[in-house]
């Protein structure tokens, strides 16, 4: 499946209906554990903060999202979530990769707080061969080491 990643600042959000139709969708199917809040004060509240969302999107269509919140040294991912009817396809694979190259190409390292991780995710990362580096209450994504994890 040829995911590629689309970022979603509010400016995106407000000019495209597609998007906001999609990111409503990705998020309506997460996990009860994954949203303590609904949907829509959930994105509302990411992007008025000035966060954006790193999006997997296929054929025009957005399938995966993750929140995407920046500081001076990194990008803070949080929300990681695929729509129902794709997951176990590759598609938060695909879209952790490229939020990944993207950090890098941008001199940010990928951080999230321990408490916004979900075991799920642990054995995601570990999967793809991201070493977790406990650092206080957050963990340090690592790149990927060479060879490590199934893409």
């Amino acid at each position: 499946m040829p995911v590629t990643l689309h970022l979603v600042d509010k400016a995106v959000w407000a000019s495209d209906p597609q998007v906001r139709h999609d990111l409503q969708r990705i998020y309506a199917d997460a996990p009860a554990e994954r949203l303590a809040m609904p949907v829509d004060s959930f994105l509302r509240k990411h992007l008025e903060a000035g966060h954006f969302f790193g999006c997997a999107r296929f054929n025009d269509r957005l399938l995966g999202a993750l929140a995407i919140r920046i500081d001076d040294q990194a990008w803070w991912l949080s929300e990681l979530c695929v729509r129902k009817t794709t997951r176990r396809r590759g598609v938060g694979s695909r879209l952790l990769t490229l939020v990944s190259d993207a950090a890098r190409t941008a001199g940010k390292e990928l951080r999230t707080l321990s408490s916004q991780l979900p075991v799920a995710d642990q054995v995601l990362l570990t999967r793809l061969g991201y070493r977790l580096d406990v650092t206080g209450d957050y963990f340090v994504l690592a790149p990927p080491l060479q060879g490590g994890g199934n893409t």
